[in-house]
């Protein structure tokens, strides 16, 4: 029969062996979660560089028919940032609203998940 000391000994062991599994687990967890986050980050930069790489060819496009029709190409391209003057505006009245608390909560979601 195993003395008492023996006894506690292995528990001490064993009570080692699964603390160390509980951090690495707690490690992979971190690391899955980290990796996940970043890669979605990047691939949403790399399709938001392309949407405005697009958007500003349109933009120029647009710019350009409109001081066509008005006769001048100026005209054209003051109308055209006065427009996105207006939409900075709005959107710096309710970046609360509209910016902040979807990417908060999307990152929270994502990071619970």
């Amino acid at each position: 029969m195993e003395s008492h000391t023996d006894q506690i000994e292995l528990l001490f062991e064993k009570t080692k062996h699964y603390t160390q599994t509980s951090v690495d687990l707690y490690k992979l967890k971190v690391i899955d979660k980290s990796a996940d986050i970043i890669s979605t980050l990047i691939a949403r930069v790399a399709i938001g560089l392309f949407v405005v790489l697009f958007i500003l060819t349109v933009n120029i496009g647009i710019s350009l028919w409109i001081g066509d029709a008005l006769g001048k190409n100026y005209l054209g391209f003051l109308i055209v940032s006065g427009f996105y003057g207006v939409v900075s505006v709005l959107l710096y009245v309710m970046r609360n609203r509209w910016i902040k608390s979807p990417v908060r909560n999307s990152i929270i979601v994502q990071a619970l998940s």
